[in-house]
């Protein structure tokens, strides 16, 4: 009881030097949590990023690789179609044959640049060692041109297309692959006895921009499909217009002019564990060497722009700047505890004098300390907190540009060309991604241990200079 009241008096009698003490420890951890703070929101932004191409719940996906570019000038695959322009006008040759299509809509449906892959090969990796759960998705893309009545000749403007994407999700496990990343908002979601239904999900965006609602029409390649949900989904992943069964997708779907019934171009995989997923991926690049095998970790490293900058320099730059600041934090709190404990001599040494051993007056000095740590650690805390918010507050929003293998020949049809040249691939989209900092329990559990060793390491300092003291030397200041 005592020891309590003691402290109690000398903390008091001393305001301002303990006020000193725990606003230095204070800054320090403050901005050890401030940073704590950013590089969290950035991590969950960035996670934001990965889940919204990756869908709750996978852990691993395996796309068809993509084909390689058609040059301008050469064959086009069989079923494929290409625009010509020559002294009869515009023309769409198909297969050696060509006709005039001034007027004409031309709708075509193709595997958005994916190669296929035998469905028989999604129940092989769900076989493999560590997979827990596997699903095959095809995600297809849907492009219509309307040529106008006078194209070719001089003047006459190119078509301009309209394009959508399609993926076609196994209605038995919804739970893997990009729709179980969207929220529906209106209507549901495909069901299990939607297998060979002709209905659709549409996704939000998509659905106000074309006036669509729950009940309304959409048309793939001259299939009506009934809209019976709207989704809302993570932009930043450039998520599928439409989601259909899988087993419909692959009905309509084609390839270079071949039918893509029992095949997919995306496998989702989810692991046993995490601590599984790199071998996990090992296994699928044996069983299927010439696709394109990723996880969230390695699609991570592909992401460019601010996104990526600030989460290395928050990181890097973050962490060491907090070491340097704590550093100096706990070396002023020590030094002002040594400066103290040297203007306590007389009283320390009367105490010594009095009968108390130097490890009770440690003990009281330690305790002086650990309360002053405490505080300054509530303080820091309580700065933490503040510059999350000034953060948030003031931050520009990030961008991130994603790798996009959807990146298909938006405007050809059939990887074909228009006026004797190939029309560009889509540059890998850029969207933007908000900065908030959040202040997560971990933050504050280490902000309280650091405010406890910085206590506890003025403390020692100030101990040790206690544990020097002589009652003689103490006596002979005495005035």
């Amino acid at each position: 009881m005592f020891f309590l009241t003691y402290l109690r008096r000398e903390l008091r009698s001393r305001m301002r030097q303990a006020v000193f003490i725990a606003l230095g420890l204070a800054l320090g951890i403050g901005l050890v949590v401030t940073v704590t703070a950013a590089s969290a929101g950035v991590r969950q932004a960035q996670a934001d990023v990965l889940r919204s191409l990756y869908g709750v719940g996978t852990d691993v996906t395996v796309t068809g690789a993509p084909p390689k570019p058609i040059r301008p000038g050469s064959t086009p695959p069989k079923g494929g179609q290409t625009f010509q322009i020559g002294p009869g006008g515009a023309q769409v040759c198909q297969n050696g044959k060509c006709h005039n299509p001034a007027g004409q809509t031309i709708d075509h449906l193709d595997s958005a640049g994916y190669r296929p892959i035998s469905q028989s090969e999604v129940a092989a990796v769900a076989r493999l060692n560590g997979v827990k759960a596997a699903a095959g998705g095809l995600v297809l893309s849907d492009t219509s041109i309307t040529i106008p009545k006078k194209f070719g000749q001089p003047g006459s403007p190119l078509p301009t297309p309209n394009s959508f994407t399609v993926d076609g999700a196994d209605t038995s496990h919804l739970g893997l692959g990009p729709l179980s990343a969207g929220t529906i908002t209106s209507g549901r979601s495909l069901r299990s006895s939607d297998v060979t239904s002709n209905v659709a999900v549409v996704d939000s965006g998509y659905a106000h921009a074309h006036k669509l609602k729950v009940g309304s029409t959409v048309h793939i390649v001259k299939h009506a499909f009934k809209v019976v949900g709207i989704v809302t989904q993570p932009q930043s992943g450039s998520p599928p217009d439409m989601y259909i069964p899988l087993a419909r997708a692959q009905a309509i779907g084609t390839a270079a002019g071949k039918s893509l019934k029992n095949d997919v171009n995306t496998i989702y995989v989810t692991a046993a564990s995490a601590a599984v997923i790199p071998a996990v991926q090992g296994e699928i690049r044996k069983l299927l060497p010439g696709d394109t095998v990723t996880t969230a970790a390695s699609l991570a490293s592909q992401v460019t722009g601010s996104l990526s900058s600030t989460a290395k320099l928050a990181n890097d730059l973050g962490r060491w700047l907090s070491v340097l600041v704590l550093i100096a934090a706990f070396a002023v709190a020590s030094l002002l505890t040594m400066a103290a404990v040297a203007r306590r001599v007389r009283e320390f040494g009367t105490l010594k004098a009095l009968g108390w051993r130097s490890r009770r007056i440690i003990a009281q000095v330690m305790g002086e300390s650990l309360v002053i740590g405490i505080i300054g650690g509530a303080a820091g805390i309580a700065l933490g907190f503040a510059g999350a918010a000034i953060i948030t507050a003031v931050a520009p929003e990030l961008s991130a540009s994603i790798p996009n293998s959807n990146s298909t020949h938006l405007v050809s049809v059939g990887g074909g060309a228009v006026a004797g040249r190939a029309f560009p691939r889509a540059a890998a989209p850029t969207v933007a991604v908000p900065m908030s900092a959040s202040v997560t329990v971990t933050a504050i559990v280490a902000a309280v241990l650091l405010a406890v060793v910085g206590g506890l390491l003025a403390g020692s300092f100030g101990s040790w200079r206690i544990a020097r003291l002589r009652p003689a030397d103490a006596l002979a200041r005495v005035a």
